[in-house]
């Protein structure tokens, strides 16, 4: 009886370790260091990723007063760099700051949005109007 058990559980041991040895299959790993410089953009086309990463940094007071004391501006160099990094770059980056993924998309619509309205019609003043007598 104790030799039968002993026969189960060791046929039941191998068969396990057999499935489980044919369901992992390793994978080549890419080039680590090719990835890592794609991944970071410091190959190929030259673009401004870095640039406005550190344009972000430098305006994330703009971006916190923007959220906190419901200023409805931003400046067009924030701007500019919201839509480099969320478009071009890194799109989960401004989440990976501390912003939420709903603020994220507040910051990137209201970006669009700016970039994508006309500006408003510069006013003209006649000079012969401002004649005094």
């Amino acid at each position: 009886m104790a030799s039968t058990h002993n026969l189960y559980i060791f046929v039941s041991l191998v068969t396990i370790t057999a499935l489980v040895s044919s369901m992992v299959e390793s994978r080549s790993l890419p080039n680590a260091s090719s990835s890592l410089t794609v991944r970071l953009k410091l190959e190929g086309e030259p673009s401004n990723c870095w640039d406005s990463l550190w344009q972000l940094q430098a305006c994330s007071g703009e971006i916190v007063t923007f959220f906190v004391n419901g200023e409805t501006y931003l400046g067009h160099g924030c701007c500019q760099a919201i839509r480099v990094i969320g478009h071009d770059c890194w799109p989960n980056i401004v989440a990976s700051l501390g912003f939420t993924n709903e603020e994220t998309d507040v910051l990137e619509g209201y970006c669009d949005q700016a970039v994508d309205s006309p500006s408003p019609p510069s006013i003209v003043v006649d000079s012969k109007d401002d004649i005094v007598p």
